[in-house]
C-alpha cells in the first residue's frame, strides 16, 4: 500500500511535491499488474516515466534488458541511485520526460536486441503518470517518430475511460490516442493504494502502438491537417458539427454542412458521436486552404 512509500519518504526526510503531482505507488500486487501488462523480454528497452522511489523500476529491471528511469525531482536521484545500485541494467536520468525522445542519444538501442531491429519495435514506456501531465506525455510519445511499440501507464480512472471510449463518448484525447494505438484498461486502482492518497481512483491503461495510424487518411491529407480538423470539431463540443466546424475552420456554416453531407455525416451530429473512420472520411472533404 501507500504506507510503504510514506515510511520511505520519512526515512529520507522528504515530503511529496504537489507541484509535480507526486502520488507514489508501492503496492506490490498493482506494480506486478503493470509489469505483467508490459509483456517484457530481455530484448526490451523500457523508458520509465517518473520512477519515484524505485519500486516499479526494480520489477522492470528483472524482466527487461535495459531500463531508462527518467525522474524530474532532483531530490529523488540520490535515493534511486542508492536503492538501485545493484542493478547494472538500470540508468537513472535526471530530467524532464517531455524533453526526451527515442531519438535521444541516451535512448540508444540495447546491445541484447537482435541485429537490424529498429529501436521503436522494442522500446516500451511504463510509468505512473502525474495526472496533470497525462495528455502531454501521451502526445509526446505517440505523435513523434519513432514511437514505442507499447505503453503501460497509470492514469486517473476518468481519463482512462475517456481514452478507451467509443463513438457517442469520444473526445479529442480519445481520437488522439486511438489514431496511433489500440488502448484498453487492464486494471483499476483504488485511491488508497497511493501516497499521498489522491481524491480519485486510477486505472492501468495499455496502449498497443500501431506501426502506422489505425485509420487510413485520404490521399493528400496528412496527420497535421487531420488533427486540425478534429480540434476544430471539438472546439465547441456543445454545438453541432456544422457550427463547430464553421467556427473552427473559419468557413460559412453552409459550406461546413456541405462538406459533412458529402462525407455522409449528418451536419446536426456532434463531435463526440464520430468514430475515427468518419473523421478520416471527412478530412478528405476539407481542402487544405479551408483549415487555418
Amino acid at each position: 500500500m501507500g504506507e510503504g512509500a510514506a515510511a520511505l519518504l520519512r526515512a529520507y526526510g522528504l515530503h511529496p511535491r504537489k507541484d509535480l503531482g507526486q502520488n507514489f505507488l508501492g503496492d506490490p500486487a498493482i506494480l506486478g499488474r503493470l509489469v505483467a501488462a508490459a509483456d517484457l523480454t530481455p530484448d526490451d528497452t523500457v523508458i520509465e516515466v517518473g520512477p519515484g522511489l524505485g519500486h516499479l523500476t526494480r520489477l522492470l529491471a528483472e524482466r527487461a534488458g535495459r531500463v531508462l528511469a527518467v525522474e524530474l525531482d532532483g531530490r529523488l536521484i540520490p535515493i534511486l541511485r542508492e536503492r538501485l545500485a545493484d542493478l547494472p541494467n538500470v540508468e537513472i536520468i535526471h530530467g524532464d520526460i517531455l524533453q526526451f525522445s527515442i531519438h535521444n542519444s541516451q535512448f540508444t538501442i540495447h546491445k541484447a536486441q537482435p541485429p537490424n531491429l529498429p529501436i521503436y519495435q522494442s522500446t516500451k514506456v511504463v510509468g505512473n503518470l502525474p495526472y496533470y501531465l497525462t495528455s502531454a506525455i501521451l502526445r509526446h510519445f505517440l505523435e513523434h517518430e519513432p514511437r514505442p511499440c507499447l505503453m503501460v501507464v497509470t492514469v486517473q480512472r476518468e481519463v482512462a475511460e475517456r481514452i478507451v471510449a467509443g463513438p457517442g463518448a469520444m473526445s479529442l484525447l480519445a481520437v488522439s490516442v486511438q489514431f496511433y494505438s489500440r488502448p484498453r484498461i487492464v486494471a483499476r486502482i483504488k485511491a488508497g493504494a497511493f501516497y499521498p492518497r489522491p481524491q480519485v481512483d486510477s486505472a492501468v491503461v495499455r496502449l498497443d502502438v500501431a506501426a502506422r495510424p489505425t485509420v487510413a487518411l485520404p490521399e493528400g491529407v496528412d496527420e497535421a491537417a487531420f488533427f486540425r480538423l478534429v480540434r476544430a470539431g471539438f472546439s465547441q463540443k456543445r454545438k453541432t458539427l456544422r457550427n463547430a466546424l464553421s467556427a473552427g475552420l473559419g468557413i460559412e456554416p453552409a459550406r461546413a454542412a456541405e462538406m459533412l453531407t458529402r462525407a455522409g455525416i449528418d451536419p446536426r451530429r456532434r463531435a463526440e458521436t464520430l468514430g475515427l473512420a468518419e473523421w478520416a472520411r471527412l478530412s478528405g472533404e476539407v481542402l487544405p486552404e479551408n483549415v487555418e
